[in-house]
């Protein structure tokens, strides 16, 4: 069943994190998850939320989520992403999980 990915992104590198988002596409394509949502500066509705950035990504399941996330290719244009940005992110699973 699905898995989602919540990120909250504040840029603090806009030279590094723009690289990665440029390479981004290019390996996450390869890994059958969608991109639902990226919003710079997100409509705080409720709490605090100080991220510039948010993003919304779905896989079909854990499995294709951990082959993402740990990829060589991936892990490579990380650097970018922890050099340009700090991230706070979950993964939740869709209402029909059955784990």
């Amino acid at each position: 069943m699905s898995v989602y990915m919540i990120g909250q992104v504040t840029i603090k590198n806009p030279d590094e994190y723009w690289k990665y988002a440029e390479l981004f596409m290019g390996v996450f394509e390869k890994f059958d998850g969608k991109v639902l949502s990226v919003e710079d500066n997100p409509k705080n509705v409720s709490g605090e939320w100080t991220a510039s950035r948010s993003i919304l990504l779905e896989f079909p399941d854990k499995t294709s989520w951990k082959a993402w996330i740990s990829s060589p290719e991936y892990q490579k244009i990380a650097e970018h992403r922890i050099a340009g940005a700090d991230v706070n992110a979950i993964l939740v699973n869709s209402l029909d999980h059955q784990e």
